[in-house]
């Protein structure tokens, strides 16, 4: 069974993205393409995050990956989805490492930063690594989890009349 990959751009990341589609299926990856499926350069970067990084959190997509115009919005918004640990990353250590000690699952990306054969190096680091299951690295990843888990409880209003 191949990979299911989530992938995602708004009209900065467009060109990029469709190459990386491309790409990601003659490498053999089951890609979820979650839009833009044209070049409109009024849509918004945070719906296509949000739809990557719920594509992960939900399990329909084992990783995810944004493409933007820097990353860096594409990264702030994907973040905000319960289940979603993106990152930005434009160096190949950064995208193997921030899935192997930190279970990193939605890769961002910046098409005004990096040109398509980086992107096809970071992708490839990104999907080859394993989240290294060392205790200091689950330690590690707990707290953020528990983080998570602590600020989705403050937004948690008592129901009304109780």
């Amino acid at each position: 069974m191949s990979m299911s990959v989530a992938l995602g751009a708004d009209h900065a990341g467009y060109d990029l993205k469709c190459a990386l589609l491309s790409w990601l299926r003659e490498q053999g990856y089951d890609v979820v393409d979650v839009g833009a499926y044209s070049m409109d350069p009024l849509d918004d970067y945070p719906d296509f995050s949000q739809a990557v990084a719920q594509s992960v959190a939900s399990g329909q997509a084992q990783r995810g990956i944004i493409v933007c115009g820097s990353g860096v919005g594409g990264s702030i918004a994907a973040n905000k989805v319960p289940g979603a640990r993106a990152s930005i990353c434009h160096d190949t250590y950064s995208a193997g490492q921030g899935v192997e000690h930190d279970d990193m699952n939605v890769l961002c990306l910046g098409a005004r930063v990096i040109g398509e054969v980086l992107a096809r190096d970071l992708v490839t680091a990104f999907l080859s690594a394993q989240f290294l299951d060392e205790e200091k690295y689950r330690r590690r990843l707990d707290k953020v989890i528990a983080l998570e888990q602590s600020a989705l409880n403050a937004n948690v209003t008592p129901a009304a009349g109780g």
